[in-house]
């Protein structure tokens, strides 16, 4: 068993982490508010309305992400060495980001590479994701008392598969884009009405 404070400091250094990466989106637009000199409120704000689109859409990502890392680790309060590299690896995925989001921001969303890079970048932070969820079912000694034998991989597992589904649209059908993260809007859903069958058939079950 490791110390309580060993554990504070993972999930700190995990926090602090997704907090730098989030914060390196805004950087882009920040630098272009120096020619508010040569240009008004509005024609800058319509000059780069794709780099706010851009921004905004990838702090909805790395805040979803952050949440699913959230509750992945509510639910434990030790690690394993193997749980850390994970979660380095995770955390790698989430610095890497603001990167292919610049290159959207600057042309446009109309690069299928970029797509390509941007999609592909999410669908390792779902993969790592997925992995941490795994090794946490694999050692159930890591969750909480109350809650241990409880964790399921099938939440993490839905997310993967429609996020790897949206990296297959966009590379089939280049012209798509990232639109095809739509698919990704299908996880909520999914998720309820699996939910949904089981608590049906519970009742089954027992009689």
């Amino acid at each position: 068993m490791h110390t309580e404070r060993g554990f504070d400091r993972l999930v700190n250094f995990s926090d602090a982490v997704v907090a730098i990466a989030i914060t390196l989106l805004i950087l882009p637009l920040v630098e272009t508010a120096t020619e508010l000199s040569e240009i008004s409120v509005v024609q800058l704000l319509e000059q780069d309305s794709s780099k706010l689109l851009v921004f905004v859409i990838s702090f909805a990502v790395i805040g979803r992400f952050w949440l699913a890392h959230h509750r992945i680790f509510e639910n434990i309060q030790d690690y394993t060495p193997g749980l850390m590299w994970v979660n380095l690896a995770w955390l790698l995925t989430i610095v890497f980001l603001p990167f292919p989001t610049e290159l959207i921001a600057t042309d446009g969303g109309s690069s299928a590479t970029t797509s390509l890079l941007y999609i592909g970048t999410m669908v390792l932070t779902s993969f790592t994701s997925a992995w941490l969820q795994w090794i946490i079912v694999r050692h159930p000694q890591l969750q909480r008392e109350e809650i241990r034998g409880t964790v399921r991989m099938r939440p993490a597992l839905i997310a993967l598969a429609l996020m790897a589904l949206a990296l297959l649209i966009a590379l089939i059908f280049p012209a798509v884009g990232l639109f095809a993260l739509f698919a990704v809007a299908l996880t909520g859903p999914i998720q309820h009405l699996l939910r949904v069958r089981d608590d049906r058939a519970r009742p089954t079950a027992a009689g």
